[in-house]
């Protein structure tokens, strides 16, 4: 790839490195303090002065975690979910039977999702927990109202978990579902599948999506600005799916951005514009304007894939890590 794009604007310049001392499994951001979630009982906060903090939160490995910008909530296969700020740490539950932590979400007016085997939780006013048909292979949040959408085996399951008296209900699709998104509207829920393809419900009516082409199963995707596209990684070059009209993808085919030899692990969006950043197999970071395809490197080739990449809530700050324990924060003030 460093031949093909050796004309390529970069802004690698920019970069401050860090040695992560592990594998990152994710990025996130606490205003303009990066923290790399390691694979490994800790967080690395990467402070805007310099400093780095490590803080372990775990005893064992961090399977999950996500950031609603104030706070990284984690869990991990010691069965505790963890909410960490600026300052501090706590442990939000412990699964009283051991059990892994295996995905969380964060939903609106504070609320926490998290799953552990066949069972979904979600911490609210009140803890309320639902027993899925199989084991949970992805947990979304609906942007207005409590309403979590519960990937599993054959399907989904849509639960009000404050509105006792409402029976979930059940999209149907053969099939492992192990991922899942909800658009930023709300209107359309997307499952990733064990096979190299996505699934997708428009929510109204339960009309289905399929989205296929990929070389291998879809491990990222992410939402674009106001949730036009749909970027995703599982090829060697981004996905890209549109979701500007009613129909979503439906009869559409997608938009192909930034293609390469290696393939594209994980993806982001920009949080305001319309650009996507991808990290390749090979190690490389590029970020590609939505709209015509325009590149800017971010991160030359390594010995190592990138494995987690997040952008600042302003959009001026670009976190990447990879699986040797390498990161860095590229500055786009």
């Amino acid at each position: 790839m460093s031949e093909a794009r050796s004309d390529t604007v970069s802004v690698v310049e920019r970069t401050r490195a860090i040695a992560a001392g592990g594998t990152v499994v994710g990025a996130h951001f606490l205003g303009r303090t990066a923290v790399f979630v390691l694979g490994e009982e800790a967080l690395l906060f990467a402070e805007p002065d310099g400093e780095l903090r490590r803080v372990a939160i775990h005893d064992g490995a961090i399977l999950a975690s996500a950031c609603d910008g104030t706070r990284v909530v984690s869990g991990g296969d010691d069965g505790k979910v963890v909410t960490t700020d600026i300052g501090s740490s706590r442990v939000l539950a412990t699964d009283p039977k051991q059990r892994w932590i295996d995905h969380i979400a964060l939903g609106p007016d504070g609320a926490v999702a998290w799953s552990a085997g066949k069972t979904a939780f979600v911490q609210a006013k009140e803890l309320r927990q639902y027993e899925a048909p199989s084991t949970v292979g992805g947990l979304a949040f609906f942007p207005k109202g409590l309403r979590l959408a519960i990937a599993h085996y054959n399907g989904a399951t849509l639960w009000f978990p404050n509105a006792a008296q409402a029976a979930p209900e059940r999209l149907e699709w053969k099939g492992s579902h192990l991922g899942a998104t909800v658009s930023p509207d709300g209107r359309f829920l997307v499952t990733t599948m064990q096979e190299p393809m996505l699934h997708g419900w428009r929510v109204v009516d339960r009309q289905h999506m399929r989205m296929s082409g990929y070389a291998a199963r879809v491990m990222s995707l992410h939402w674009s600005a106001g949730g036009r596209w749909l970027a995703t990684s599982g090829a060697s070059q981004i996905i890209l799916w549109p979701f500007h009209t009613k129909e979503g993808p439906m009869g559409k085919q997608p938009r192909l951005l930034s293609p390469a030899g290696p393939r594209v692990e994980v993806v982001a969006c920009h949080p305001k514009l319309d650009i996507v950043v991808a990290g390749y197999g090979d190690g490389t970071v590029l970020m590609t304007r939505i709209e015509d395809g325009a590149e800017v490197m971010a991160k030359k080739p390594s010995d190592a894939p990138v494995t987690a990449l997040a952008w600042s809530t302003d959009g001026l700050f670009l976190a990447w890590g990879t699986e040797d324990g390498a990161a860095g924060i590229v500055d786009l003030t």
